[in-house]
């Protein structure tokens, strides 16, 4: 094969440290769009970033050269910089050092578009802490329920 082809889709999530403040509902649009375009810097292509003040979501297609450390690392290091430029609140502002990466199949991207779209719908019902464990269970992750929210 003379081409090397891919298309995979990564839904990541990743929260605030529990020792962080959140981020405040008028910042929300402003950092989505950011991390969007630090994702698209890295080669890869966001298809949308969402979440609330304590966490984030972001569905993205990757590049056949990126890895996932590396594209999560940029949008963590690179937002935390950023939103503390927003105001002297987010002076101690800090992402939690973890994150979870689930694959999605092509006939689930506009099902986890639509997901990421609606997240503050969502949490109206369910808290971030219940979603991602079920995230987890759903896609068979082991985990340490010790280390799964702690800074």
């Amino acid at each position: 094969m003379s081409q090397s082809l891919c298309k995979i889709y990564l839904h990541i999530i990743f929260h605030v440290k529990t020792s962080s403040p959140l981020i405040e509902q008028e910042h929300l649009d402003q950092l989505h769009r950011y991390i969007g375009k630090l994702v698209n810097i890295t080669g890869c292509q966001v298809l949308r970033v969402g979440g609330t003040g304590n966490h984030v979501h972001a569905l993205v297609m990757f590049s056949k050269t990126e890895t996932v450390a590396h594209v999560v690392e940029e949008m963590k290091r690179n937002s935390s910089r950023w939103i503390k430029t927003l105001s002297s609140g987010y002076e101690k502002f800090a992402w939690q050092g973890g994150y979870a990466a689930f694959s999605v199949s092509q006939s689930q991207v506009d099902t986890v578009l639509n997901y990421i779209g609606n997240q503050m719908e969502h949490h109206k019902k369910q808290s971030f802490e219940e979603e991602y464990l079920a995230f987890l269970r759903l896609n068979k992750v082991e985990y340490d329920e010790r280390y799964v929210f702690s800074d």
